[in-house]
């Protein structure tokens, strides 16, 4: 999988910086596949670094920001309309057919979007996470936070952003999701 080719960092807000990069760079990997196949295996590299990432910031990042920042829940709030939209188009793009121009074009704006909110992920809320934890408490956040991207779902679920909704349907996603995973994998 292509997030195996990025160094882990240690602290969350390096690590997560990382993955913005990681997922900048998948989007291109997939939009300059030049064959049906490629831009597949891309795109389900892509569908499950965004959903892993998205989901462990709502469950970790995001309340953590709530309550340590201030103006956490409008700067919260928008990141979370931001994940929601991007979790619509990605399972709207999921449908059309890989090697379409409209999956490009669709892929493309989606791209745009994501960039743009990952821009500001990182100037208004990672910047003051930052400030508001020592190196200690960034460490431990960065297990917390690989800890479910290990085990969480690894497809979009529009409707699912609170960390409450994401305990509460975030197991049976993730199980769900990653059978589906291995059904598709094994059927090429």
């Amino acid at each position: 999988m292509a997030e195996m080719l990025v160094e882990t960092p240690d602290e969350v807000v390096k690590f997560l910086k990382a993955q913005h990069d990681l997922i900048k760079d998948t989007f291109d990997e997939v939009l300059h596949a030049s064959d049906p196949k490629a831009r597949e295996d891309a795109f389900q590299d892509l569908r499950r670094l965004l959903a892993v990432h998205e989901t462990a910031e709502e469950m970790v990042v995001h309340p953590l920001v709530r309550r340590s920042v201030d103006d956490g829940d409008a700067i919260i709030d928008a990141r979370l309309q931001e994940e929601h939209d991007a979790k619509e188009a990605m399972s709207s793009i999921e449908k059309l057919d890989i090697a379409s121009q409209e999956f490009l074009d669709e892929l493309t704006m989606l791209r745009q979007a994501v960039i743009e909110h990952a821009g500001q992920e990182e100037n208004e809320e990672f910047a003051r996470l930052e400030g508001a934890l020592d190196a200690e408490a960034r460490q431990r956040l960065t297990k917390a936070v690989q800890a479910i991207e290990a085990i969480g779902p690894t497809r979009p679920h529009p409707g699912v952003e609170s960390a409450k909704l994401n305990f509460a349907a975030g197991p049976i996603a993730a199980l769900v999701d990653r059978v589906r995973d291995v059904i598709s994998r094994a059927l090429g």
